[in-house]
């Protein structure tokens, strides 16, 4: 949760938030987005990277292990993502929703925007999954 504090109020996400994550190499999923900022409800272009349950902005495309996010949003802590268009009134919108706030973004295009969705829903889902299957072995130690 801290982190989503750090990304709202404009601080640089903390090296534990994506520590051990290579987010320059292989992800699961890269581009452009547009992100609305939480206080300045201005529109800018980031470049998104989505890995290991992490989803890392950056200023530009040109990441690399030097690269420094400009936020980081565990998956973890998403509940939802889903179409936003009628919320926004924008072509392209999504928004990205835990439980305490909701971030929104817009893609460059319709298929853009579906595939950010799946991707990231595919990440809920897969980390929900290993923190059940976490949970089950917990429980089984513990009998």
């Amino acid at each position: 949760m801290e982190s989503l504090w750090r990304s709202a109020t404009f601080q640089a996400p903390n090296l534990e938030d994506y520590s051990g994550i290579e987010f320059w190499s292989n992800p699961e999923r890269s581009g452009w987005l547009a992100r609305q900022g939480d206080y300045i409800k201005t529109w800018r272009r980031r470049w998104f990277v989505l890995k290991q349950g992490k989803l890392l902005w950056f200023k530009d495309s040109n990441v690399n292990r030097l690269s420094a996010p400009r936020g980081v949003i565990p998956v973890s802590n998403c509940l939802t993502v889903k179409g936003a268009e009628d919320v926004l009134n924008k072509p392209f919108a999504f928004e990205v929703s835990t439980s305490q706030d909701t971030m929104y973004f817009i893609a460059d295009s319709e298929k853009d925007k579906e595939d950010w969705i799946n991707s990231i829903g595919r990440s809920i889902v897969q980390h929900s999954r290993s923190v059940t299957d976490s949970e089950v072995i917990d429980y089984d130690l513990k009998r």
